[in-house]
């Protein structure tokens, strides 16, 4: 991968303050999980028809994620049995801009995933009583009965479309750590990559490259892949398929940007 630089510097650049017009707190996400070994030839098909975020002359940027669930780990359990409207909260830290929020996601059972986020100071590994009142209001947890379960690190990109409302994020480098335990992995050999747009639409020209490529849509949480990565207490049986699609794609080198 050492000529990404030179393909995302093909890209037109567009700041934070431009991507407001494509928020998409309330949207639809379509996700694919690819080998990375193909990456520089999907970026340079899509070259003409997105704007890559840069922030600080930087295109790719580093995020950090600290994951909460309850000590059962309910969060983790309802998405493994497939239940709808279910919830995931987590703090996420933007390391380039400094920027940091707490997230609320809710996904309903119309397949919409709805997000609720305040700005923080740092991520926080107690909840304080501002951040429990922020998850009472926004979730059905009650902020008091959760901790902190899972870290998850990454590195972005992030496209948007020159055409249609439509955000697409890349995620590269995947790296998790169980909170509780130590226990880390590393999956840098795939990409995971989400269409984020109001509706549903084949009209998009990534989804169009996906199919170029035969890959198919295929539905991938870190929060629960990273859990069943790092935590073998967990029941896993749902994941099995996704866990042995992460091992199948064997191409296992870190992407440099």
């Amino acid at each position: 991968m050492a000529d990404l630089l030179n393909i995302l510097n093909t890209f037109e650049p567009i700041s934070l303050e431009e991507m407001d017009r494509v928020q998409l707190q309330n949207r639809t996400d379509t996700k694919f999980v690819f080998e990375a070994i193909i990456f520089d030839k999907i970026l340079t098909d899509i070259a003409p028809f997105y704007s890559i975020l840069e922030i600080k002359s930087k295109r790719t940027n580093d995020y950090r994620t600290l994951y909460f669930d309850t000590q059962e780990l309910t969060s983790y359990i309802q998405h493994h049995n497939g239940k709808a409207n279910r919830i995931k909260v987590r703090f996420r830290e933007y390391v380039e801009s400094k920027l940091c929020f707490l997230e609320v996601k809710f996904k309903n059972n119309k397949g919409r995933t709805i997000k609720s986020r305040v700005k923080v100071d740092k991520i926080e590994e107690a909840l304080s009583e501002e951040s429990k009142a922020f998850i009472n209001e926004n979730s059905f947890y009650n902020g008091h009965d959760l901790i902190p379960v899972l870290w998850n690190f990454f590195t972005r990109i992030t496209l948007v479309s020159k055409t249609v409302n439509e955000r697409l994020t890349i995620d590269l480098n995947l790296a998790f750590k169980d909170y509780r335990n130590n226990n880390e992995n590393e999956i840098s050999h795939i990409i995971i990559a989400e269409v984020k747009q109001e509706k549903a639409s084949i009209n998009s020209h990534f989804i169009k490259a996906m199919r170029k490529y035969h890959i198919q849509q295929s539905g991938m949480s870190k929060y629960c892949i990273g859990t069943a990565l790092t935590n073998k207490e967990v029941k896993s049986n749902s994941f099995k398929e996704r866990i042995l699609k992460i091992k199948k794609l064997k191409n296992d080198r870190r992407i440099s940007a």
